[in-house]
């Protein structure tokens, strides 16, 4: 849900996100190993929810990644659980950016932050890789396959992650926690597909309880790949992790296929063999040979997609109780309301399909 020229690059630091520099040069020579100035900082256009700086020195960037100042709701905005299981994984090889230390002393900039690594290469806020030659872009599918297969490959307690979020029922516990935040906003209003698919859900999730570590928004714009060749260097913005069900994290991912490049980084529309992409079923068949498992029914399949679109749907319905409460009055706002009846459709024929 980003738009590259809105999001894409760096600017001055926010007025209401300025802080103390000199303070914070102080805590990186003390605590990141190699750190020296001048400090130069600039902030990136994107990171809306927890503000992100780029911290220039002469030698290397970095990268800080700040809880916003001011009173906030309890558990939001846990920049300490991004750093941790950035490092979790990172120390298991995983590509992430290395952290190179969490501050959680309010006095140094105002809020707890963490440092890490300005990973270099390429991000592609298009999700048919326009910059791409037809003959490599399978190959870069394949890499956005891989690493998340490889993420959940991994056992959450071998990588000291047992305790990162609750094991077991994830799609019950998700689903009664977006009805329940679609059913309190009255005044969003209701929507008779949103009441269908609440009903629906829970009545068929498919056998089976798996955990592994959910990164929850993976997408071909929060990687950054290699400068020239077709490998993932870090995977980026890991604030909806969790511990979670491995195919509700595949299946969202894999909504691109179905989902208007319009609204986020999709497929829809898109002529995947004259573009040399993966069709769907192929790219679903290659993510369960890479987790070695077998194929995913078809629908179990259109069940976790169906899913991924109600969730959506659910924080594009909060979203439209915002804007016409006056709280987010912002186009980009304004435009995500106007696409939920879009996305309740795509969940309503993944459901369709699975009777």
């Amino acid at each position: 849900m980003l738009d590259a020229a809105a999001n894409a690059g760096t600017t001055d630091v926010r007025e209401t996100h300025r802080f103390d520099e000199a303070r914070l040069a102080a805590w990186l020579a003390e605590h990141v190993a190699g750190y020296a100035g001048p400090l130069r900082v600039e902030q990136f256009k994107g990171g809306q929810s927890n503000p992100t700086y780029k911290l220039v020195t002469p030698l290397r960037s970095y990268v800080l990644r700040r809880k916003p100042p001011g009173p906030l709701l309890k558990g939001a905005h846990a920049v300490e659980r991004e750093a941790r299981v950035l490092s979790a994984v990172g120390r298991a090889g995983f590509p992430v950016p290395h952290v190179f230390g969490l501050c959680t002393d309010d006095t140094v900039i105002g809020s707890w932050f963490y440092v890490m690594d300005m990973v270099e290469g390429r991000i592609f806020w298009d999700a048919t890789f326009p910059d791409v030659s037809r003959a490599e872009r399978g190959a870069y599918f394949e890499a956005m396959n891989e690493t998340i297969a490889a993420l959940h490959r991994f056992d959450p307690g071998a990588i000291n992650l047992a305790d990162y979020g609750k094991p077991g029922n994830y799609f019950e516990r998700q689903i009664a926690r977006w009805s329940k935040q679609y059913l309190a906003d009255e005044e969003a209003g209701r929507d008779e597909g949103m009441d269908r698919l609440i009903e629906w859900l829970p009545t068929a999730i498919p056998p089976g309880d798996e955990t592994r570590v959910v990164h929850g928004d993976f997408r071909c714009d929060n990687m950054i790949f290699h400068p020239t060749e077709p490998r993932v260097l870090a995977v980026l913005d890991w604030e909806l992790s969790t511990l979670g069900h491995p195919l509700a994290d595949f299946a969202y991912h894999a909504m691109m296929f179905r989902m208007p490049p319009e609204i986020v980084a999709g497929l829809s529309g898109a002529d995947l063999a004259a573009l040399g992409i993966p069709s769907e079923e192929e790219y679903c068949a290659a993510y369960c040979r890479n987790v070695q498992r077998p194929l995913i029914s078809q629908a179990d399949y259109g069940f976790y997609i169906a899913f991924n679109f109600f969730r959506l749907a659910a924080i594009f319905h909060g979203i439209k109780g915002r804007v016409l409460r006056g709280t987010a009055a912002s186009e980009h706002a304004r435009e995500r309301a106007k696409s939920l009846p879009r996305i309740v459709t795509l969940a309503m024929q993944s459901m369709e399909a699975c009777k």
